[in-house]
């Protein structure tokens, strides 16, 4: 590529990889996120609210601006 026509394009946006770990995009353009509070200190934790902390939810519609700010090609 010669230096004029790299000057004709924009560079590509880059995806914060914190975010591009963190957050899966579904088809249907919401956003899941792992349940927080589950990787330590489980012992005093009840089963069942070890149960229900278990999978995954959607972002909140106050956040949901932000996350798709930091993954700017996810859809």
């Amino acid at each position: 590529m010669t230096k004029e026509s790299k000057e004709k394009f924009m560079p590509k946006m880059k995806s914060k990889k914190s975010a591009s770990k963190r957050f899966k995009v579904r088809p249907g353009g919401t956003i899941r996120r792992s349940k927080a509070f589950m990787r330590h200190i489980l012992t005093k934790k009840s089963t069942k609210t070890k149960r229900k902390l278990r999978g995954t939810a959607n972002v909140h519609d106050s956040n949901l601006r932000a996350v798709r700010a930091m993954l700017p090609y996810s859809g």
